[in-house]
């Protein structure tokens, strides 16, 4: 905040536009400007006294000033402005010193004064005679005293007491009232003003010849001291006067001298027997701080005679005026970023009293507010911020100022403040996670809500409002989903299919509308689950003759292998292989390794027979999906072995002598078995402590996905070719992964909405270590 004085000098009574000066110019401020700063000029008192033109920047008088009606008989008369201008805040105090002119003569409050002397009154006698009054101040005001030519007065002022005098008549020459029994002298004022002007009046002096003893005081000027407000009839000075004459020459009756002005007389009377003045009205300092009382003491003689004297009484001030504060600019709201410093407003702050009572403090409460008071100049205060503002902790403060002065006792004044805080684009949209993980099933509609996205942004209007996009970088992504600007619903575009596409991750960004927006991110990871849409696919021994079995052989001689396939996951790829007409058949097939093996043993007596057998082969799935193959087994008696052997290079039932260390194979395989079977024991043990039921375990991009699925189901492998596309600028990238899946299908993101997946327990993997058992045994 900016902050100057300027003084400025101007005559009083000048006419209206008279150049003052040139404000704009002396604070340094441009004309064109003063307009667009909201330039303004208040004045502290009363009255509408000067104005500015905003073309020129010229102060100007705009109506009369009459100094003595402004500041009566103050040595200094004074006007304050306050100039302020906004864009940035800017207070300016200007002083314009009203100087006097010589625009007031010499008055006497009447045309004419009495006097009765006494002829027996010695030469050099003295009588009070009125004084009169000049308005104006410095050499204006000074008045001198002309009384007519004659050869028995003559007019001087008697200092009494320091800057107090008195007007008196002096006897030069003995009265003979024989000779004139009245004088009648003309007692002129005239100011030292330039020009001079003058105050006239008649002074009827009476010569009597009886009573020749007047009333005296023992001195001609009294001091007293009086607390302003004091109550009525409170004594003030009790006066006492001595007439040395007897009889009734000798009473005194006290009374106002009728020079005493009429607003005196409203404030203080005399007792006329006892000499006791009183307080009779209401006396405050903050209007007058002294008064001067001429007192008269008259004897009761037949033409009575009078004394007088002069009461100077001082009116002590008493701390009776509270402060009063003024609000002389407020900007608000005050935005949360602006900087320690930043005045939010100006106040004035006043007291009436004087000394101690008039010098006022000013604070702010409650304590620990993000403001401070600072003073600026003389009795004005700025609210500055003190600390950093954060809206979203408070959106407005209400603040309690309090003047008060160090009178005993002490008064104060206190106004309430509303600082309202605006709001910044300082908050930036944030989502409840750093990344959500969402499960479609396969096959979905194209354009199918699948989840919704939400962030919050604690600003408001326009700095809360949140619109939603996929990342720029992204661009592989913009032909699988899309997010609604507004609502942050997302949508698949097309169907997804799990044997082509895994996982879809991706990033959505939310950005505010602000004049300076920010952003948030948050990581979605899309898995597509696996539907039972694929049939097995079967793969039989490629021989186009069928296969031979040399009879007689045991049960469970293995003849041949089925292998399938099943592009699912899960339990839709888990294979079960079964024989149609198992329980007349000399054959069984092997329900996991889809091996084909005799079921008990064949002698000679069945030789030169052929077989065709039928295998079923279907998945798990919810509905399961199935697929057959054909195989023709033909057998033969050991005597045609020698030449069967010699026409088909291999027979898939031919036995095949094993190596001599197949035993230390066998040993080997069973004890790591053994080995994996304990580590699992132990892993499902750990896992039981961790895992809760219903809880997904989810692994980054590109790595394996286990899914719990119950208490009660077993595990499959399936290693086949899968698909990840994630959310990387410039990376789209096919990976080859182990994929540990759950045969139960989890429960799917139906209708944008999340649900939770089933645990399982790692017991069910104990199923699959069985069959790697059984694989390494056989």
């Amino acid at each position: 905040m900016g902050s100057g004085q300027l003084h400025y000098s101007v005559p009083e009574e000048s006419q209206h536009g008279t150049f003052v000066g040139r404000i704009a110019q002396d604070l340094g401020l441009q004309v064109e400007e003063l307009i667009p700063r909201m330039f303004r000029m208040e004045s502290q008192g009363d009255g509408d006294y000067f104005k500015v033109n905003e073309k020129n920047g010229i102060l100007f008088v705009n109506s009369r000033i009459d100094r003595e009606q402004l500041c009566a008989k103050s040595t200094v008369c004074t006007i304050h402005l306050e100039v302020i201008v906004d864009k940035p805040l800017g207070v300016f105090h200007v002083e314009i010193e009203i100087a006097d002119i010589n625009d007031n003569a010499p008055v006497f409050s009447v045309r004419e004064q009495n006097l009765a002397i006494l002829e027996s009154r010695v030469q050099g006698s003295h009588f009070p005679i009125e004084e009169a009054s000049d308005a104006d101040i410095g050499s204006n005001g000074q008045v001198t005293y002309k009384l007519s030519p004659n050869e028995y007065f003559s007019v001087e002022e008697i200092r009494n007491y320091e800057h107090s005098k008195s007007l008196v008549l002096t006897l030069n020459k003995p009265l003979d009232r024989e000779v004139s029994p009245e004088h009648h002298l003309l007692l002129s004022a005239i100011d030292s003003g330039e020009p001079a002007l003058t105050g006239t009046i008649v002074l009827v002096i009476t010569v009597v010849d009886v009573n020749d003893n007047a009333p005296s005081f023992n001195q001609s000027v009294y001091k007293a001291k009086l607390l302003e407000n004091s109550e009525i009839g409170t004594l003030v000075i009790k006066l006492e006067a001595i007439d040395i004459d007897d009889g009734i020459n000798k009473e005194i009756s006290y009374s106002l001298s009728n020079l005493v002005a009429p607003d005196i007389k409203e404030k203080f009377s005399i007792d006329p027997i006892n000499g006791e003045v009183r307080v009779k009205g209401n006396v405050d300092f903050e209007e007058n701080m002294a008064y001067d009382i001429q007192i008269k003491a008259t004897d009761k003689g037949g033409y009575a005679l009078s004394g007088h004297c002069k009461i100077v009484i001082e009116i002590l001030d008493v701390n009776d005026n509270s402060p009063e504060m003024s609000l002389k600019s407020l900007s608000v709201p005050i935005p949360e970023d602006s900087p320690p410093g930043t005045v939010v407003a100006l106040i004035s702050i006043s007291d009436r009293d004087s000394g101690a009572n008039g010098l006022v403090t000013c604070s702010m409460s409650p304590p620990g507010l993000p403001f401070k008071l600072q003073s600026t100049f003389k009795n004005y205060y700025s609210l500055v911020v003190a600390e950093p503002l954060d809206r979203e902790r408070d959106t407005e403060y209400k603040l309690i100022v309090t003047a008060q002065d160090q009178g005993a006792p002490s008064l104060s004044t206190t106004s309430s403040l509303v600082v309202p805080i605006g709001d910044v684009n300082d908050n930036a949209p944030t989502f409840a996670q750093p990344s959500f993980t969402v499960f479609v099933k396969e096959n979905n509609l194209p354009g199918a809500h699948i989840f919704t996205v939400s962030a919050s942004d604690p600003d408001i209007g326009e700095n809360a409002l949140v619109s939603y996009h996929l990342d720029e970088k992204l661009w592989p992504l913009s032909s699988y989903v899309s997010v609604h600007s507004e609502s942050g619903k997302i949508y698949a575009l097309q169907s997804l299919d799990y044997e082509e596409l895994k996982l879809l991750e991706f990033q959505v960004r939310a950005k505010d509308a602000g004049l300076r927006s920010l952003c948030g991110n948050v990581t979605v990871q899309i898995f597509v689950v696996d539907e039972n849409d694929n049939v097995p696919a079967v793969t039989v021994p490629a021989e186009e003759s069928p296969m031979l079995v040399v009879v007689p052989v045991t049960a469970g001689h293995v003849v041949s292998k089925i292998r399938a396939l099943d592009a699912d996951s899960g339990y839709n790829a888990w294979l079960r292989y079964e024989l149609p007409e198992e329980s007349s058949s000399p054959w069984r097939v092997g329900p996991y390794s889809g091996e084909i093996s005799t079921a008990r043993p064949l002698g000679e007596a069945e030789g030169s027979s052929s077989h065709n057998l039928v295998v079923l082969v279907k998945d798990h799935g919810k509905p399961a999906l199935s697929a057959t193959a054909t195989l023709s087994i033909s057998l033969v008696p050991s005597a045609q072995a020698v030449q069967a052997d010699a026409r088909l290079p291999r027979m898939g039932g031919s036995p095949k002598p094993l190596a001599g260390n197949i035993n230390i194979y066998l040993i080997i395989a069973i004890c790591s078995v053994s080995s994996l079977f304990l580590l699992a024991v132990i892993t499902y043990v750990a896992l039981r402590c961790q895992c809760q039921p219903k809880e997904a375990v989810m692994c980054g991009p590109g790595t394996a996905t286990l899914v719990c699925a119950s208490e009660v189901g077993s595990w499959s492998y399936s290693n086949r070719h899968s698909h990840i596309l994630a959310g990387v600028a410039g990376e789209s990238s096919a990976k080859n992964d182990l994929m540990v899946f759950s045969p139960n299908i989890p429960v799917f993101a139906e209708n944008g909405k999340q649900q939770d997946l089933l645990c399982a327990t790692v017991s069910n993997s104990f199923f699959h270590l069985y069959n790697l058992f059984r694989t390494l045994v056989w």
